[in-house]
């Protein structure tokens, strides 16, 4: 598991990198909101190389315990530890990887809307435009970006309290091919659920979106009563 999370970190840190290399390639204003992007993007790639190299460590850890190797735990003090002991110093550092990537989805999440909304503000619209999404869908849509949402038992299981999620809307979600679930052995779930490419695409598009202003239904207000023409004498 271990290895699995750490080839995801480093795909994750690689990812973020070339994001910058594609912000590099774009021909724009560097506005405040611009400079943000980039700081929060540079900052996710060195969280998660960060976040990498610790779980490098854990899993040195246990191999080297297993083989009855010594361990470096810092200062270069190098001591062969017990089986307890290993488990003990891996779970230190898979404690600072959670401490580390904490945010970063729903960090990312922000930074992606914000560098929309900057774009449309300088009259650069997403030329896709996504499908009406009903609010449910929305809210359901953003909870899974900032991987959120799991399934256990065919039932939402959600790391946030503020939200509520349905079966039926990850179900009409999928079938729309914007989310896609997976196998969660480390979040002690059935499944967890991601954007496919195409949520990517429709979520992103719909960032800072212009709500369209709906026909009045209301009658128009009566005239106010004319004076009366004073009689001549």
């Amino acid at each position: 598991m271990l290895n699995a999370q750490t080839v995801s970190a480093q795909g994750l840190a690689r990812s973020a990198l070339t994001i910058v290399d594609t912000l590099n390639a774009q021909p724009m204003y560097h506005s405040p909101d611009i400079h943000a992007v980039y700081a929060r993007v540079r900052q996710l790639a060195h969280l998660a190389t960060d976040a990498a190299d610790h779980l490098i460590d854990a899993v040195d850890i246990l191999d080297h315990t297993r083989a009855g190797l010594p361990v470096e735990l810092g200062d270069d003090f190098l001591a062969v530890l017990t089986e307890q002991e290993a488990r003990r110093e891996a779970g230190r550092r898979f404690t600072l990887v959670a401490s580390l990537t904490a945010l970063g989805s729903s960090d990312a999440l922000a930074t992606a809307e914000l560098f929309v909304a900057e774009r449309r503000r300088r009259g650069f619209v997403p030329e896709h435009q996504p499908p009406a999404l009903s609010p449910s869908q929305s809210t359901t849509l953003r909870a899974v970006a900032r991987g959120d949402v799991a399934i256990t038992s065919d039932k939402p299981y959600l790391r946030r309290e503020d939200i509520r999620v349905s079966i039926s809307t990850i179900r009409a979600l999928e079938s729309r091919g914007l989310v896609m679930r997976e196998d969660c052995p480390d979040w002690f779930r059935d499944e967890r659920v991601h954007l496919t490419a195409a949520g990517r695409r429709d979520l992103s598009a719909s960032f800072a979106r212009p709500r369209r202003t709906g026909l009045t239904t209301t009658r128009p207000a009566a005239p106010l009563p004319t004076a009366a023409a004073s009689r001549t004498r």
